[in-house]
């Protein structure tokens, strides 16, 4: 017969190998996530490198520039369900997860070195950055209904990363050590773990100021070192405990995030919006910075590096949001044919 019929375990296999690799068409409950082209590869890359990046500056969003890229959503449906799309998922991720590893070294090895000699500079550029990328977050909710409920969100989501700062610059009392640790330490470094991969997935939260808030981001800086590794190797347990806890949570927070988003999206990017709000104003008041004011205060201020500050500040400002208009207006262009 010329219309007959595939067997229906052939088509059940089928239908699973489009899941695997991505081709199965977009849907809902099947995004399309494979990367259609090396630029869309690098867009990955470059998205990987500034996740990797906030891990060590306070106040960058890696999400935020997710959300420029508009693979914000891509990410977080990636992540919740590796195991169930295991072969595509791994596709998608991968150039995210060598990005982050080059933004992370390069964020340990330089950009702390730039901010012990120039700290104002460094915060001016990715503040800058950080303010000409916002209208692409806000393009999330515009067009939506403004309610009281949605008002509160905002507002809460400008107060977290707000009182975290505050928390870390005058709550702390100094870091806390990683030797002599006892069981229930390394628990608490599982959930840290956690709590750190949750600032990788929503806007406006910066690992950083959570491992400031704990105690723990000077011990475990400064712990990078293969002398410390031989006087105390019971650290790679810690940092063990720290990456299972930040793989359990991206994957089970991302899958949280993707089924709230599919049942309440924008009201969801309220808060989004207000943690994104809130982490700009975190760059330029955290307990690092705050040690740079407290030290200009005491010997007078540093224009060398105020200056510097303020000028890439400009530039961040200037170059972020001209990508962002870059993007819409590629949106734009697509909408049209």
């Amino acid at each position: 017969m010329d219309n007959e019929e595939k067997p229906q375990g052939e088509s059940a296999d089928n239908e699973e190998k489009l899941l695997e690799t991505g081709e199965a068409g977009n849907s809902p409950d099947r995004p399309d996530i494979a990367y259609k082209n090396a630029k869309d590869l690098a867009r990955g890359g470059l998205l990987g490198f500034f996740i990797g990046l906030a891990i060590i500056v306070p106040g960058v969003s890696g999400s935020t520039v997710a959300i420029i890229f508009k693979l914000y959503d891509k990410l977080i449906y990636a992540l919740g369900n590796v195991f169930k799309r295991f072969a595509a998922c791994v596709k998608f991720l991968l150039p995210i997860v060598i990005g982050a590893a080059a933004g992370f070294l390069l964020g340990f090895f330089a950009i702390q070195q730039l901010m012990a000699l120039v700290p104002f500079t460094v915060v001016g550029l990715f503040a800058g950055m950080m303010i000409g990328a916002f209208p692409a977050v806000k393009d999330e909710i515009k067009g939506e209904k403004f309610n009281l409920p949605r008002a509160l969100l905002f507002v809460l989501g400008l107060l977290i990363p707000v009182g975290i700062a505050l928390g870390t610059t005058f709550g702390t009392e100094g870091a806390r050590p990683l030797e002599n640790l006892e069981f229930y330490h390394y628990i608490i470094f599982i959930l840290i773990g956690y709590v750190v991969a949750i600032t990788q997935v929503v806007p406006g939260l910066s690992a950083t100021a959570i491992l400031m808030a704990f105690g723990y981001f000077s011990s475990i800086m400064n712990s990078v070192h293969l002398s410390y590794w031989k006087e105390n190797p019971m650290v790679l347990l810690v940092y063990f405990c720290m990456v299972l806890g930040f793989v359990i949570g991206l994957v089970t927070f991302s899958k949280l995030l993707d089924m709230i988003f599919a049942k309440a999206r924008a009201t969801a990017f309220f808060l989004i919006v207000g943690l994104s709000l809130g982490s700009v104003l975190t760059l330029f008041f955290n307990s690092d910075v705050y040690a740079v004011y407290t030290d200009w205060a005491e010997s007078g201020v540093d224009a060398l590096d105020l200056s510097l500050g303020l000028v890439l500040f400009v530039v961040g400002v200037v170059v972020a949001y001209l990508f962002v208009r870059y993007e819409r207006k590629k949106r734009a262009a697509g909408a049209l044919k």
